[in-house]
């Protein structure tokens, strides 16, 4: 009689969190806490997601470079972007409704942590005659908005491979409800505000 042999199952890896987060959870919220006083830890404002929006402008007829700009939004990021469409056509710019106009990732969780450590601690230093960015972009909300002019300041992007260079938004949704806490989180979490 054959004897059955029972598999065993690897024991899963165990991934190092995020040092964003980790940095997040032992100093920010102490630091906005005694700054704020809130009384509670989940009072303390923290980032949500991050999307990041480019338009195709030009290439909006033209199907590879599309596909381009996908796989670069898809290095940088670390996950695949959805097609935003047309929602109304516009005879002047030779636009239908329906038809490709950007391309927008959403990032939450362990990418966005990621993201933002890249985009603080690699990507903004390396913008030519960089000295901070405005302190002004926040939309009432909490919530902070930054243009970057070229996709090449991301290490993933290498410039030989480049078609074109192209801008990106990066709207950082936070759950903070003035301003002035958001400035605050995002000062304490590295954010590079001009002096």
């Amino acid at each position: 009689m054959a004897k059955k042999v029972e598999k065993q199952e690897a024991a899963p890896e165990t991934i190092a969190p995020s040092r964003v987060k980790v940095y997040y959870e032992t100093e920010v919220v102490p630091a906005l806490q005694k700054k704020f006083g809130y009384k509670s830890v989940m009072e303390v404002p923290k980032i949500e997601k991050i999307v990041i929006n480019t338009g195709l402008g030009d290439i909006k007829d033209n199907q590879k470079s599309m596909q381009t700009v996908e796989k670069e939004l898809m290095q940088i990021t670390g996950q695949k972007p959805i097609y935003r469409k047309a929602t109304k056509s516009v005879a002047n710019f030779k636009l239908r409704e329906g038809m490709n106009i950007g391309l927008k990732v959403t990032l939450r969780g362990r990418r966005m942590y990621d993201f933002y450590d890249k985009l603080v601690s690699i990507a903004l230093p390396r913008v030519r005659d960089f000295r901070g960015v405005s302190d002004k972009a926040f939309d009432g909300r909490g919530n902070y908005a930054l243009g970057l002019k070229e996709q090449l300041i991301f290490p993933e992007i290498s410039y030989d491979q480049v078609e074109k260079i192209r801008g990106m938004d990066v709207c950082i949704v936070t759950t903070a409800k003035t301003d002035e806490e958001a400035r605050e989180l995002l000062r304490l979490l590295g954010m590079p505000f001009k002096k």
